[in-house]
């Protein structure tokens, strides 16, 4: 499915695909733009191999990312004023932008559908336990054809065959790379990584 082809119902959303891209391209930078459109492209072929709804992979895709360049500040508040987990205060945009997008999607989107928010809301850390769309956006978040950095064409390679493959590579890949940079890691992607890596 070409994402061009694809026709909004109104029914997740109360905008066209057009209209949701244009609303995108303001709260970001061109460079995050063209990613966001990288991760749609991807997680729609993936949507297609494991027959997934098309639309609802579309409008996680294109607004997995949409609090990503938000001010610090900012998402401080929403965390706080939405009684969000505290622990989250002591970590930073990285791991805010998918929880904090989440609420304001749902506050400016009118989006309720629980399997598009937890994509968003989950797509960078992961979770224990995830629906097919979360698995989707978050293996398209990682082998997105603008992508290029050592096993990304192993994870893309993993995720024609098996998502949980792919999940776990990736995850494990991610884990690496963080305590190698001797990171705080936030323990969500513990438990992720306990989940989809040590328990597969």
């Amino acid at each position: 499915m070409e994402s061009e082809n694809i026709i909004y119902s109104k029914k997740y959303i109360n905008c066209s695909r057009e209209e949701l891209l244009e609303a995108v391209s303001q709260v970001m930078s061109p460079k995050r733009f063209t990613h966001v459109k990288g991760v749609e492209k991807a997680a729609l072929e993936l949507a297609r191999q494991y027959r997934v709804d098309y639309e609802k992979v579309s409008i996680a895709a294109l607004l997995h990312d949409y609090a990503k360049e938000q001010l610090d500040e900012e998402m401080r508040d929403i965390i706080i004023s939405e009684n969000m987990d505290l622990e989250l205060l002591q970590y930073g945009n990285n791991i805010w932008h998918g929880p904090v997008g989440a609420i304001l999607i749902r506050n400016r989107f009118n989006v309720t559908d629980s399997e598009i928010l937890d994509a968003i809301r989950h797509h960078t850390v992961g979770a224990p336990q995830m629906g097919l769309i979360e698995q989707i956006i978050y293996v398209a978040d990682y082998i997105e054809p603008n992508r290029i950095f050592e096993g990304v064409e192993e994870a893309r390679a993993l995720s024609k065959s098996s998502l949980k493959e792919a999940i776990a590579f990736s995850t494990l890949k991610t884990l690496k790379y963080l305590l190698e940079k001797n990171v705080k890691i936030y323990p969500r992607a513990i438990e992720t990584y306990n989940a989809w890596v040590v328990q597969k």
